[in-house]
This record gives structure tokens, sequence and C-alpha cells, in this order.
């Protein structure tokens, strides 16, 4: 059943008055899809180091660490209708870069996106700045001009200094994944919710 039959069958069960029924049928629509076996919080994805992935919160977080550190945090994006009227969200992603026991920091603002099949999944730069320390990561401050603004020469430069340090396809096809799971799996967690508190009403 695709999701549009899905949706005007919840709305017709809800015209009935039967919003448990719907629940349920949202729920059996939501759990008929394979479960995912993503890297535990220690294991690697292309030499990073999953370090954060709280089933309750939005975001994960990886590092690696070797002649330079870099970590690697996303979350999901806005909701977009993709082909189709397809909905999607794309992934925010930050990436810092810095020497090991040094404060100042390359920190990089992205969005990643899919592609049409596994391995081809893509990220553009949105923002580059530079910060003296950590601590100075959420300062009020001149952040470098817009990325599209810069010769498109310096921007495929940037891209490819990221990608020389690992993010590439495969870390970005573990983003769009793990991300889009654990957004199913808390939307799954409401449901089991929701239907649990309807059962047991008079």
């Amino acid at each position: 059943m695709s999701l549009r039959q899905l949706y005007r069958r919840s709305r017709a069960l809800l015209r009935d008055g039967d919003l448990l029924q719907a629940v349920r049928a949202e729920l059996a629509y939501e759990l008929s899809s394979p479960p995912s076996s993503p890297p535990q919080v220690g294991g690697t994805v292309d030499g990073f180091v999953l370090e954060c992935d709280d089933p309750k919160t939005k975001d994960v977080f990886l590092r690696k660490s070797d002649e330079e550190e870099v970590a690697v945090s996303a979350k999901l994006g806005r909701l977009f209708f993709g082909e189709e009227n397809a909905m999607d969200w794309n992934v925010r992603m930050k990436v810092c870069v810095k020497r090991p026991k040094a404060e100042p920091l390359l920190h990089f603002d992205c969005s990643v996106f899919a592609g049409e099949g596994f391995g081809s999944s893509d990220f553009r730069i949105r923002c580059v700045s530079y910060h003296s320390s950590q601590d100075s990561l959420e300062a009020l401050k001149y952040r470098g001009p817009k990325f599209r603004s810069l010769d498109p020469n310096l921007q495929g430069a940037l891209k490819e200094y990221l990608i020389a340090r690992g993010v590439g396809a495969e870390l970005t096809d573990f983003l769009l994944k793990r991300l889009h799971s654990k957004d199913q799996n808390q939307y799954v967690t409401w449901l089991r919710t929701m239907e649990s508190l309807l059962a047991n009403q008079p």
C-alpha cells in the first residue's frame, strides 16, 4: 500500500471515529520494513569511529584521529518533496578538522543528499569558517563569504580537502541510512505509545 493510499484509508477511519485502528494500521505499515543493522557505538564507518548514537536523540557523532582530527556530526534536515511527490529529508552535516593538540580548526557546514543507488550519495558545502578554538564555535562573528560566491576552483578544492580526509560516499551513505532509521524508530515508538494510550481508554 502506498503512503497516499494509507493516508486516505486513515482519513476514512478517522471519519468513522476509529483512531485506534488508524494508529494500528500506520504501525503495521512502518513495521513492514525490515530493520537495519547499523554499526554500534564504538564501531567504525570508513575509518570513523561512531562515538554517539543515542536512540532518543536526532543526531549521530563520529570521529577520526590520525595526522588530523576529523569530527563529524549530522542530523536530519528539512522535509522536502522529491520526484513523484515522494517525501524525503536531506541531512545536515558538520565537519570539524584540526591538528592533534592544537586549538584552531576549520568548520564546514554541509548538506548530504541521496543518489539513485548505494554509494551514489554526495554532499555539498554550504559554509566554511575558521575558529581559534572549539569554545568559539558558537560565537557571533564573521564566518566568511557565502560559499556559492567563491571561485568554482576554490569550491572544488575545499570539497576535495574533505574527501581526502574520509568524507566520501561510504560515510554519507551511512549518515542517510542511519538517520532515516533513527527517525523511523522514534516514530514507531511514538505510535506504540499512542496505541497503548488509546487501547487503555474506556
